[in-house]
């Protein structure tokens, strides 16, 4: 897998791997005393099942054959009591193993969360939300599952089935080769399931993760799939991936349903031999009716540990799976991300340059085809090209375009969401992959078209976790001209604001957004269509907020309405990828190129709806 991404349907070659379960282990490191704990008191579980049994025999040889009510009183007491240290060993060992399990499950999902938010922007265009969220969810419940039920516990299994041999082979060795006789058919058995159901399993969980994602991408799109009355047909949808998802567990289960009866039947088969042969030695007297009744208990728990063994065995199988899945993710590597030694601005002053920029989100498999730029690599889709071009601090810089012309793109490389190929992107001097991310973007602002806001307060949205006084965020609400509608909220700043701000309009939201911009102080403002969304008469009184905040700082407009863009100090037209023409708005007006051309189709367009008319009907 490359390390642009990773895919749901990857293959799991084995179901063991020991380099994947060395890494897992890892993550008991922290919790060693109580993993150790805990194997302890499995060892001593292992020892108290074998007790049970050889009582009964000493019940029945010694005292029921006897006549000794007072012996056997005493060994019944005997018995009761390793039930009941049983139970006491039983529950400490799996609060224990439990509490390490949850803690595990805490640890693992903090690393994923944290590596998911290194990670860059490309990533998460490649990846749809739903698989990477049952990495965090699903994927680790199954290691978790390892940890609880699988590691630990199958040693003490081992030492259960080693136990009862032992035990069975000192006691009687002729009649315990007897019993094991049905071992080599119990292999077989298990090794058909290990090979049905490994594959069954896959299948299940690659639905799963299909499941989520389909569910993640429709409930997020509602309005639409209403909107376009795609109800039906997203139903239809759905119940092909739940049916194919069904039937990958139909097949599983008809592994199970195969499987543990087919144990039952072996373990009843080696009851019947003990019976036939031990009952043979009891008659001839070679044998005591005691040890064949033991004989018959040990071969019942020599049963269980081995079909918990292969239970063990599908654990490790879903946990094997799942961890190669989370370690890819967690391997995927941060492409964006602070340099060994980034160099810090003591003050950012706020000049943005683009120097010989070149950009393609499908990168050149070589530095040399890079350097080249788009002449040797004649089928290289390069999203920007040779883009120069400065923004002097306290300077308006706008952007304009056909969609597509890569204006967005010039911001997701200041913001270094992306890198370039060729050239570089500077800030006051210094090239922006030299920086630490973190003072970088702390450095600068962006409102983007559609903005986004999280669950919780109005003022939690503003300040996202950062320290900004009440009063700071007020200020920037009524520089904004959101105060007003803020006030007239039930709560006031305090309102709750329900997921993605499904309670406020699209105005409200990108006001929210304008105010939380400005509450940072930024040196650079990135205003990316972010007036795109607001009345005419809201966009005029933001107009006029502007003109007030961005005094001082660096700023880079991305508009269509070209109304809003008139006093910026500099205008880059783009096409295609590179900046074509470039001035003032009234220097680009007198050129008549390809802004000119912009101006007069959205102003004709204005001026024919203004008069009824249809733009079909001016340009016939």
């Amino acid at each position: 897998m490359s390390a642009a991404g990773f895919h749901e349907d990857d293959a799991v070659a084995k179901s063991y791997d020991r380099t994947l379960l060395l890494r897992l282990l890892t993550y008991l490191r922290p919790y060693k005393a109580a993993v150790a704990v805990s194997f302890l008191l499995i060892v001593v579980m292992a020892g108290l099942d074998l007790a049970g049994p050889y009582l009964t025999k000493v019940a029945i040889d010694r005292y029921i054959r006897q006549g000794d009510a007072e012996g056997l009183h005493s060994v019944a007491a005997l018995y009761l009591l390793t039930l009941l240290l049983a139970f006491v060993v039983r529950f400490g060992q799996v609060m224990i193993l439990q509490m390490t399990g949850q803690r595990v499950m805490f640890d693992m999902r903090r690393a994923i969360y944290g590596h998911l938010q290194s990670l860059h922007v490309g990533f998460f265009d490649r990846n749809p939300v739903g698989r990477l969220m049952t990495r965090v969810t699903t994927d680790v419940d199954a290691v978790n599952e390892l940890f609880t039920s699988g590691v630990v516990t199958v040693f003490g299994d081992l030492f259960t089935l080693l136990g009862i041999m032992g035990v069975m082979l000192f006691m009687n060795w002729k009649l315990a080769l007897v019993t094991f006789a049905v071992i080599p058919l119990f292999f077989a058995v298990t090794n058909w399931f290990r090979r049905g159901s490994r594959q069954s399993f896959r299948e299940v969980r690659k639905w799963i993760a299909r499941i989520n994602a389909f569910l993640q991408e429709n409930l997020t799109g509602m309005s639409v799939v209403q909107l376009f009355r795609r109800e039906d047909r997203n139903a239809d949808a759905f119940a092909a991936i739940n049916r194919a998802h069904a039937d990958a567990n139909v097949k599983q289960i008809f592994y199970y349903a195969v499987f543990y009866p087919a144990i039952d039947v072996l373990a009843a088969v080696a009851v019947a031999l003990i019976l036939i042969y031990g009952g043979g030695r009891v008659l001839a007297g070679t044998l005591t009716l005691g040890a064949l009744v033991a004989f018959i208990q040990y071969s019942e728990r020599f049963w269980r540990p081995i079909s918990d063994l292969s239970e063990k065995f599908n654990i490790l199988q879903a946990a094997m799976a799942a961890s190669e899945r989370i370690f890819t993710l967690l391997d995927t590597p941060a492409q964006v991300g602070a340099p060994a030694s980034p160099r810090r601005l003591a003050a950012v002053q706020g000049r943005v340059a683009f120097e010989g920029v070149w950009f393609s989100y499908d990168p050149p498999a070589t530095a040399r085809e890079a350097d080249a730029g788009d002449a040797s690599d004649p089928a290289q889709r390069w999203t920007l090209k040779d883009i120069e071009f400065t923004v002097e601090p306290g300077k308006r810089v706008a952007l304009v375009g056909a969609t597509g012309a890569g204006k967005t793109s010039i911001i997701s490389l200041l913001t270094r969401f992306y890198d370039v190929q060729k050239g570089r992107v500077t800030l006051d001097g210094v090239d922006v992959r030299e920086m630490d991310p973190s003072q970088l973007r702390s450095s600068l602002a962006l409102v983007l078209q559609d903005a986004h806001l999280f669950s919780g307060t109005i003022a939690s949205n503003i300040r996202l976790g950062s320290d900004i006084p009440e009063e700071r965020i007020r200020e920037a609400a009524r520089a904004v001209r959101a105060h007003s509608f803020i006030e007239a909220l039930p709560a006031g700043y305090d309102t709750e604001v329900k997921e993605r701000g499904a309670t406020l309009s699209m105005g409200q939201r990108q006001l929210l957004s304008f105010a939380r911009a400005l509450a940072h102080d930024p040196r650079v403002l990135v205003l990316d269509e972010a007036t795109s969304s607001v009345d005419t008469e809201t966009e005029a009184l933001i107009q006029q907020a502007l003109k007030v905040l961005l005094r001082g700082r660096t700023a880079i407009v991305i508009a269509h309405r070209l109304s809003t863009i008139q006093n910026v100090d500099e205008i880059l037209v783009m096409h295609k990828g590179r900046i074509r023409e470039r001035g003032t708005h009234q220097e680009l007006l007198a050129q008549r190129g390809l802004y000119w051309r912009l101006y007069q189709l959205q102003y004709k367009d204005q001026e024919v709806a203004a008069a009824g008319e249809s733009p079909a009907t001016v340009t016939a």
